[in-house]
């Protein structure tokens, strides 16, 4: 997937001095052979970090293999003040794991008290207010090791992508939009950088790429994907001039940063000027690794940027749209199974989901543009946008969010989208998530996040959840099983 990282993870093996270090050693490349054997990239560092001079040589080791991210394995019970320089003289992401007993049989020479370690350890990690990743239960065989190194690469692939991103906006947030407005300073607290542009900015790079003869070749590419969705032929070349100035500014404005996402507004005035919406444009850049957030909304292009981090395939951004009608939901209880009717809602945007995530995309134009700016006319500068169901298979919603304050929070949820047809326009499908209707009011309402949401479409709550968390964000909130209360709901 282009403009997310690619992740280089090092396993570094600690061992307190008065245990034998063939210990961790021994272990260290058991969990190495049982990363192999499930297809996870590893590095193994030969260094076992002992004491303050083995940091150094490890931290050394690392830099010449490329190693980005970092996993410190307590083979036995660990050394806690080396275990811990060592995440603390790393520039990446690290993760804390221990070994579990490996046999009843050799409880004496064999023993390596890694869980108590771990303990030791944490003491150490707080006295130098690090946080890095420690699994939910982080001790385990060779064979649990491998799978939490496993997860730990795509939780670090959102923190090395959020620290090293760019997000670029053209256009003010509208006022219509209020609930997509936040402050941006909690940005730099994480390490993203923003990049404010005006729409004249946008519309002069845009006209500047006039006749450029990439811009055919794009729209050759564009037709190939639409195929019999291609409705207006005659409208590529302008969608391709689009797509071929943002990219070309994204590449020339990168600066420190390696990532980018953008944030653009794209109405009213857009379509004026530029003769189309922009929705087409923007699902096409997302397959590629590059969210474009609608409505200026910069906090939805960092969470769908992150989602794409978290799976490597393109993300959405919709609106928590509509309820499920009575009616429709009796229509189809066979396709909607186990789920309430509270627990179904429509998410919607006017289209800028990726084609490969809906079924039958077709070009057309944008509805709800067309009632305000071509009321009674064929429509024209509101074509460009993308339409279809969106496919059904696993989901998970996330957003990340400044308050009023500046305060970061962020909420996620798996579910899915059911088959079933949604019979409306847009991008649209029928979203399911365990007890939503709870969530919708004890989480979404009541803490004010808006009306955007990212979709991954996988199931990504755990990473999203455990990114997050490593980036500093305090609350993040989820949907509360049955039985399970929010603290301000009403048990009667």
């Amino acid at each position: 997937m282009h403009n997310v990282p690619v992740v280089t993870l090092g396993i570094v093996a600690v061992s307190r001095d008065c245990f034998p270090i063939e210990l961790s050693r021994k272990r260290r490349k058991n969990v190495a052979a049982a990363c192999a054997a499930k297809k996870i990239p590893v590095v193994e560092i030969d260094t076992i970090v002992e004491n303050e001079h083995d940091v150094l040589k490890a931290l050394e080791e690392m830099s010449k293999r490329g190693v980005n991210a970092l996993a410190v394995y307590l083979g036995n019970f660990g050394p806690e003040g080396p275990s811990a320089m060592l995440a603390q003289r790393f520039a990446g992401p690290t993760m804390f794991v221990a070994a579990a007993e490996d046999t009843g049989k050799d409880l004496i020479d064999g023993r390596g008290d890694a869980y108590c370690g771990m303990l030791s350890v944490s003491y150490s990690i707080g006295l130098r207010r690090l946080n890095p990743y420690i699994p939910e239960y982080p001790i385990g065989d060779p064979e649990d090791v491998a799978a939490m190194l496993g997860e730990f690469i795509g939780i670090t692939r959102v923190v090395i992508g959020v620290r090293n991103l760019k997000i670029i906006s053209f256009g003010p947030r509208p006022f219509d939009f209020l609930t997509c407005h936040a402050p941006i300073q909690p940005l730099h607290d994480i390490g993203v950088e923003i990049m404010e542009n005006s729409e004249l900015d946008l519309l002069d790079i845009v006209q500047a790429q006039k006749d450029n003869p990439a811009i055919k070749k794009i729209a050759q590419e564009m037709a190939g994907e639409l195929g019999k969705g291609n409705t207006y032929p005659e409208l590529t070349g302008k969608l391709a001039q689009y797509e071929y100035a943002l990219e070309q500014y994204m590449e020339a404005h990168l600066g420190a940063s390696k990532y980018a996402a953008f944030a653009n507004k794209c109405w009213p005035s857009f379509e004026k000027y530029f003769g189309h919406v922009p929705c087409y444009l923007n699902s096409r850049l997302a397959a590629r690794g590059v969210p474009v957030a609608c409505e200026a909304d910069i906090y939805g292009a960092l969470s769908e940027y992150m989602a794409v981090c978290a799976t490597e395939v393109p993300p959405a951004i919709l609106d928590i749209n509509n309820s499920v009608p009575k009616d429709m939901y009796e229509e189809c209880k066979a396709d909607v199974g186990k789920y309430a009717l509270s627990d179904l809602w429509m998410g919607f945007h006017c289209g800028n989901t990726s084609s490969g995530c809906l079924v039958n995309p077709v070009m057309q134009y944008q509805l709800i543009m067309h009632r305000m700016m071509e009321p009674g006319k064929e429509p024209n500068i509101t074509r460009g946008t993308l339409e279809g169901q969106i496919k059904a298979g696993p989901i998970s919603i996330f957003r990340l969010q400044a308050t009023g304050s500046a305060e970061l929070r962020a909420y996620v949820a798996n579910g899915e989208v059911l088959n079933v047809n949604p019979k409306s326009f847009g991008c649209i499908g029928v979203f399911a998530i365990p007890e939503m209707g709870r969530f919708y009011r004890h989480v979404l309402i009541e803490k004010r996040f808006p009306h955007h949401t990212a979709i991954a479409f996988k199931h990504a709550g755990k990473t999203l959840f455990a990114a997050s968390k490593m980036l500093g964000v305090s609350e993040v909130f989820f949907n509360m099983p049955k039985g399970a209360y929010y603290p301000s709901e009403n048990p009667f």
